[in-house]
């Protein structure tokens, strides 16, 4: 069986393992510029023994930003310092890869621990959109609809993001379809109540992802993997859900996409999850099973000997672990260590390597 610790290939890149980084949100960017803060915290954990970092939800355009914070990828300037990133985690045998986002109606927000709620003007905000005039809640603002003239400027920004991104060397892309951010919305008839090409049907209301996969797919080279995250449910009656979800990743499958990171939720507030540990990995596995398709498990995955199940079991190829890098940046070294799996750590910590790590000292 396949464990944790076994190379896993994405069309041309091979990750050495299969622990994967999610994007997590640092709101310490200055005009989407990647800062100091930013190559510091993605530096101490590609030398942790992850296999692959996903670089934060980073905006195409600035009204995609979730914050004034975030990182973006909408001009020719904002290549170098995630380049920078980039440079150094490769050095370290960590796959960079870049998730490419529009926040849609949960744009324009505080940073993450401020308040909650759409920002005023004054304040730094902006103009939200949504494919409908539904807001996410009593703090939000009601967003401008998106009329179908604007809707083909969007899908451009994917794009033109994309090909910067692979000026700045990432090796992997990953288009950002979850948590309530603006493709999401178009999915779920819960904020889609469009009447256009754009609204109604199953087939409508994913037009938006399968065009803009289609476009980051056209920009992004052949030999390098496409990845796109997905809530697969809302966890709300009569929004979006697993059988769509399976249905959508069989056909994204048929436009290039090569692992589905499989989450859930984020469209409403309103929403009742039943929060625990490894509770989103059983959508990863039905995605896997009826999709035929790579999955990555992600939430609340704390323990070596659970990740290694999820992947031994056939429920996921990757694992990805948000706070728990967060709390250990180190935890890929810990658990090869917890499962007997040797694993070469940086030679500048060798010193603290267990015995029988590759390249310590006898």
């Amino acid at each position: 069986m396949t464990h944790l610790f076994e190379p896993l290939k994405l069309r041309d890149v091979v990750l050495h393992n299969r622990i994967g980084i999610p994007p997590m949100c640092q709101y310490s960017a200055h005009d989407g510029m990647a800062s100091d803060w930013h190559f510091v915290h993605y530096g101490s954990r590609a030398v942790g023994g992850a296999a692959l970092m996903i670089v934060e939800a980073t905006g195409v355009v600035p009204e995609g930003r979730i914050s004034p914070g975030d990182l973006g990828l909408w001009n020719d300037e904002q290549i170098e310092p995630l380049a920078r990133i980039v440079r150094f985690s490769q050095q370290q045998g960590c796959v960079a890869a870049i998730q490419l986002a529009h926040a849609g109606r949960k744009a324009s927000t505080g940073l993450g621990w401020q308040a909650a709620g759409t920002l005023g003007e004054s304040d730094g905000g902006w103009t939200v959109v949504a494919p409908s005039p539904l807001s996410f809640g009593d703090a939000y603002a009601v967003p401008h609809a998106l009329d179908q003239a604007e809707i083909p400027r969007i899908i451009a920004a994917f794009a033109d993001a994309a090909r910067r991104a692979h000026a700045a060397g990432f090796q992997v892309a990953e288009v950002h379809a979850a948590h309530g951010y603006l493709l999401h919305q178009f999915l779920s008839p819960l904020s889609n109540q469009r009447t256009d090409a754009y609204g109604g049907s199953f087939e409508n209301r994913t037009r938006l992802v399968r065009e803009v996969v289609a476009a980051v797919r056209a920009e992004w080279p052949d030999h390098l993997p496409l990845l796109i995250r997905l809530s697969a449910t809302d966890w709300i009656e009569g929004g979006w859900n697993a059988a769509e979800t399976v249905e959508l990743c069989r056909v994204l499958k048929g436009l290039g996409v090569d692992l589905i990171d499989v989450s859930t939720a984020g469209l409403l507030p309103t929403a009742k999850i039943p929060v625990g540990t490894g509770f989103q990995t059983e959508f990863a596995a039905q995605v896997r099973r009826e999709a035929n398709i790579p999955t990555a498990a992600v939430g609340l995955i704390t323990a070596p000997e659970q990740a290694d199940h999820i992947v031994r079991s056939g429920q996921a190829d990757l694992v990805l672990l948000g706070r728990e890098i967060l709390r250990n940046p180190y935890w890929p070294l810990a658990a090869s260590q917890a499962l007997g799996q040797a694993t070469a750590w940086p030679p500048q910590y060798l010193r603290a390597a267990p015995a029988g790590s590759p390249g310590r000292p006898a």
